[in-house]
C-alpha cells in the first residue's frame, strides 16, 4: 500500500501549476475522477474528518466558493468563509501576521484574490497547506478541473490539441499554456498580438514542452491556430478589475468562439469539445449582457449562444469538476487517505 502520509503531496501547498510534475498533476486528475465516482455512487470519503479550512476571498466567486465549500463538507471538514470585508491582507494587518494567526486556527487555507505574492506569503508563514483559488497570474484549481474534463471526454491527455481563443495573457491562458506543456497536451493560443502571453510565460512553457513533447503555437491567425484542435477553450474578454471594455471588445471580436471558428478545426464532431471556465457572456439575459448590447450592439461576446448550447459544449461538466478536483487536491495535501471509503 502506498504510504500517502509520506507522499510528495502531504503538507504541500498548491500555488501554481509550474510547481508540479506531469506525474503529480496526472495523479490529482485521476484522484479527482475517482472521488467523482465515489460521490456518484454515494460512497462516503471523509478524508478530512475533523479538519477546519479557511476560505479567503478578495474576489467574488460562484464556482470557486461553491466548489471549495461542498468539497470540504464532503470530505468531512468545516469550511469557514472570509470575504473581502472580513480580511485586511496587507492593509490593517500584514499578510505574514494574518497567515500566522489563521495557520494556528485552521488546518488549510484557500485564497482567491489578486496578488500571487499574497498567496505565496500565506504559504510561507501559515504553516499549513495553502490552495490558490485564483490570482492574477495563475489558476491551478481551474486547471485540475479542466484537464479532468478533457480526460473524461477523451480517455487520455497526451497528444490532444487544446486551443484557447481570446485574451492570451490572462491567468487562464497562462495556466493552460504551462499546464498543457507539462502534461504533453498541444496548446494553441489564438489571440491578437497585443494580448500574447508574456515572453516569461512562453519561455517557461517551452521548457516544459521540450520534456513532454507538447507542441505549442501562439498566433493571431485563426486558420493556423484552429487547425487540428480537439478542445476549443475561451474565457471572458474583460476580467474583474478591468475597465477598458470598449478597447478590449473591439480588439477581441475576431476571436469569438462561433460555429465558423469550430469549422476551421477540421476535427470530426466526436473528437471536438468546447470549454469555458464561466461566467460566459453568450446572451443578453444578464445585466451585463444588456449593458453590452446597449453600448456595443452585441448580443454575444466571447462565445455565441449557438455554440454555448451545442453538442460540443462541456462548460457545465467542467464547472462540476471544480468540486471533484478541488476535493482531490485538498485530500491529497491534507487528508488521511488511510480512512476506508466504505
Amino acid at each position: 500500500m502506498t504510504d500517502f502520509k509520506n507522499s510528495v503531496f502531504q503538507g504541500r501547498s498548491v500555488l501554481a501549476e509550474k510547481d508540479f510534475s506531469a506525474d503529480e498533476l496526472n495523479y490529482l486528475i485521476d484522484f479527482g475522477l475517482h472521488l467523482k465516482a465515489l460521490k456518484k455512487a454515494g460512497i462516503p470519503h471523509h478524508y478530512l474528518e475533523g479538519k477546519n479550512v479557511a476560505l479567503l476571498f478578495e474576489k467574488t466567486s460562484t464556482r470557486t466558493r461553491a466548489a471549495f465549500t461542498t468539497a470540504a463538507i464532503d470530505l468531512g471538514a468545516h469550511p469557514e468563509f472570509l470575504g473581502a470585508n472580513d480580511i485586511q491582507l496587507g492593509k490593517k494587518e500584514s499578510v505574514e501576521d494574518t497567515a500566522k494567526v489563521l495557520g494556528s486556527m485552521f488546518d488549510g487555507i484557500e485564497f482567491r484574490g489578486f496578488s500571487q505574492k499574497v498567496v505565496e506569503q500565506l504559504a510561507e508563514f501559515g504553516g499549513v497547506p495553502v490552495w490558490n483559488g485564483l490570482t492574477d497570474e495563475w489558476h491551478p484549481t481551474q486547471m485540475l478541473a479542466d484537464f479532468m474534463t478533457v480526460k473524461e471526454n477523451f480517455g487520455h491527455l497526451k497528444g490532444l490539441t487544446l486551443t484557447f481563443m481570446g485574451d492570451g495573457r490572462n491567468n487562464v491562458a497562462n495556466s493552460l499554456l504551462v499546464t498543457g506543456a507539462i502534461l504533453g497536451v498541444n496548446i494553441h493560443i489564438v489571440a491578437p498580438k497585443k494580448l500574447y502571453p508574456t515572453q516569461e510565460i512562453q519561455d517557461l512553457a517551452n521548457g516544459f514542452a521540450k520534456e513532454s513533447g507538447a507542441k505549442l503555437l501562439i498566433t493571431d491567425d485563426l486558420d493556423e491556430g484552429m487547425k487540428g484542435s480537439n478542445i476549443v477553450y475561451t474565457d471572458v474578454w474583460v476580467s474583474m478589475g478591468e475597465s477598458n471594455w470598449e478597447e478590449r471588445v473591439k480588439l477581441l471580436q475576431p476571436y469569438q468562439v462561433n460555429m465558423a471558428a469550430l469549422k476551421k478545426t477540421g476535427t470530426p464532431d466526436d473528437q471536438l469539445i468546447v470549454m469555458h471556465c464561466l461566467p460566459a457572456f453568450h446572451d443578453t439575459t444578464t445585466d451585463y449582457g444588456k449593458e453590452i448590447e446597449e453600448k456595443y450592439g452585441l448580443t454575444e461576446m466571447e462565445i455565441t449562444d449557438e455554440v454555448f448550447r451545442s453538442k460540443y459544449a462541456r462548460q457545465f461538466e467542467e464547472a462540476e469538476n471544480r468540486m471533484h478536483s478541488i476535493k482531490a487536491m485538498m485530500a491529497a495535501t491534507l487528508g488521511n487517505l488511510f480512512i476506508p471509503t466504505v
